[in-house]
């Protein structure tokens, strides 16, 4: 196509594909103003250091600062790509503008939210130095610039070529970022909310900044050409966790993440793969959790048994196993809500046998509400998990070496999960989901394959259970409940396991994860559990239906492939284009 010269210059460079004029200034004040932000994170924000964080350091920012700062920069960088600087162009594949937009939105809520926590917490705006001014003003300068520029996204092309080891330092850079990101949150101050509110806040914007302009994409591709690295590399990342908490509370919130991450993936074979609602799940946790303290040798324990740490997993994940096939051989035969309803019977009627199995109302077993204490220290040949122990010089405590045990449980259940998920069981489940009345045509028996997910998932949450019970030393049933503040509950695992991505490995990790990690942070949300379950699912179901970690089927089922943002997703518009072309 030739261009036409009489055409204003302007003009002339917009169809080259050059930026006009305008769009260039506001790019390079987008890029002026995170520096700007930069700069005023060195100033002190308040005179007092009774805000958590002490922010009245001059030169050395601290507490929310330090997010300010770090948005500040990536927006900088990312504004510098968009205008085309060699060596940063890689930044934004699918385009720079809505990331630019989600950066500086997220600098400016950081920063507008420090501001505003400090004069409510210190009551008044009379405590802000000049610096906390500067930096409120400074901050609106990108919002205001990145909403003038015009959407620059566009479709992720080929990638250039790298050598395979470059390709595998990104990926082991990604799982370090990733690792000090987590670790961040985590030992943030859990008495005072601000610091975690702002991280929050500055992950779920730069997160979604990160997915605009088309890093997860890039990332993902990569991770999917080096599976076995990338495995590798997560294995790691998980492994060393406890080596860089300096607190043992720390290193318990990564215990019980393990835990409730693995029974949430547990789940994920019944309510992901097969599509069975069971809203009782927690039952069968509880049932291996009694199993083991009953048969581990407990001062309170109404049978004189003491098995060896490994024949008390396997008996309660057989006896999880055969509460699984008594309940579901009976109930299976309902469909959605019917065994939605049934489910949660059982796992109430669970609950209250084991509070009137005490002697005075039923049986003596479980000791009615003062359940079983006394568990004793888990040991395998000769380790004592609740001695210290030192690796590598570093010392862990009886919380590291549950870690590292519940880590060695989640590889297990995560391989049973992708070898069940893979094999030809796995694909009856995923019909029986999609549609059992056309699957049971196909010649599925759709009884005998949900019989199968229910007792799986129940000897996982079994095994898991037993592997609580010691690490908490006590069982008592009020820890099995369908709802309250704190996990587990049947409410908790379902949860996790949509709002991470039903039918995945990572959506029930990384789901458990938050919705164990912010009310636990966040201690004023805990009696608004439920409530904040509510709003978190309906803002899921409304901008995310398939979850954070999506299933590629159900994202080209809630998508169309235009909207798509997975590793192929352009390939497939591609395709649907030529179709339809052809079609023409």
């Amino acid at each position: 196509m030739t261009t036409d010269k009489t055409q204003p210059t302007a003009v002339r460079k917009a169809e080259a594909g050059a930026p006009a004029p305008r769009t260039t200034l506001l790019r390079a004040l987008t890029a002026a103003g995170g520096a700007a932000a930069v700069v005023s994170t060195f100033l002190a924000w308040t005179w007092t250091a009774e805000f958590p964080g002490d922010l009245t350091v001059y030169g050395y920012p601290g507490g929310l600062q330090l997010l300010t700062l770090v948005l500040a920069i990536a927006t900088g960088v990312f504004a510098l790509a968009a205008l085309d600087l060699k060596g940063l162009r890689w930044l934004t594949p699918s385009g720079s503008t809505q990331a630019l937009r989600m950066l500086a939105l997220g600098t400016f809520a950081v920063t507008w939210f420090t501001v505003i926590a400090i004069a409510v917490d210190l009551d008044g705006l009379v405590n802000l130095e000049p610096g906390g001014w500067i930096a409120a003003v400074v901050t609106a300068v990108p919002v205001a610039t990145t909403f003038l520029l015009p959407d620059d996204s566009r479709p992720l092309c080929r990638p250039k070529e790298l050598p395979s080891w470059a390709e595998i330092l990104i990926i082991a850079g990604v799982f370090a970022v990733g690792l000090y990101v987590v670790n961040y949150g985590i030992q943030t101050d859990a008495d005072h909310p601000e610091p975690f509110l702002g991280y929050l806040i500055a992950v779920g914007f730069a997160a979604v900044a990160l997915v605009k302009a088309g890093l997860i994409s890039r990332i993902s591709e990569l991770t999917s050409n080096y599976r076995s690295v990338t495995l590798v590399a997560a294995l790691i990342t998980a492994i060393v966790f406890p080596f860089f908490q300096d607190k043992s509370s720390f290193t318990e919130l990564g215990v019980n993440i393990a835990i409730f991450a693995t029974v949430a993936l547990g789940l994920n074979i019944v309510v992901g793969l097969a599509g069975l609602l069971d809203l009782g799940y927690v039952a069968f946790l509880g049932v291996g959790a009694y199993t083991a303290a009953l048969v581990s040798g407990s001062t309170a324990s109404t049978i004189d048994v003491r098995f060896p740490f490994w024949a008390a997993v396997i008996t309660g994940g057989v006896v999880s196993l055969i509460f699984g096939v008594v309940i579901g051989a009976p109930t299976l035969r309902l469909r959605g809500d019917y065994l939605a309803i049934v489910t949660l019977g059982f796992g109430e009627i669970f609950r209250l046998a084991m509070l009137n199995l005490d002697g005075t109302s039923g049986p003596s077993v479980t000791n009615g509400p003062d359940g079983i204490p006394n568990i004793p220290p888990l040991e395998i040949f000769g380790f004592n998990f609740n001695d210290d122990h030192s690796v590598g010089g570093v010392t862990l405590d009886s919380n590291g070496n549950y870690y590292l045990l519940m880590l060695l449980v989640t590889v297990v259940v995560v391989l049973i999960f992708s070898r069940a998920g893979n094999s030809r069981i796995g694909r009856a489940w995923v019909a029986i989901r999609e549609d059992e009345t056309a699957a049971t045509a196909m010649g599925i028996n759709g009884f005998r394959v949900k019989l199968i997910a229910f007792a799986l998932g129940a000897t996982l949450a079994g095994v898991a259970g037993a592997v609580w019970a010691h690490f908490q030393s006590t069982v008592v049933p009020e820890q099995y409940v369908f709802a309250g503040p704190v996990p587990p509950n049947s409410t908790f695992l379902v949860a996790a396991v949509i709002l991470g991505g039903m039918g995945t490995i990572g959506g029930p990790l990384l789901g458990a994860t938050l919705l164990y990690l912010i009310p636990k942070k966040l201690e004023f949300l805990q009696d608004y559990q439920l409530l904040a379950f509510g709003i978190a699912l309906i803002l899921l179901m409304r901008f995310r239906p398939e979850g954070i970690v999506p299933n590629r089927r159900q994202q080209l089922e809630y998508h169309e492939t235009g909207q798509l943002d997975v590793p192929g997703a352009t390939g497939l518009k591609d395709s649907a284009v030529g179709v339809t072309k052809a079609e023409a």
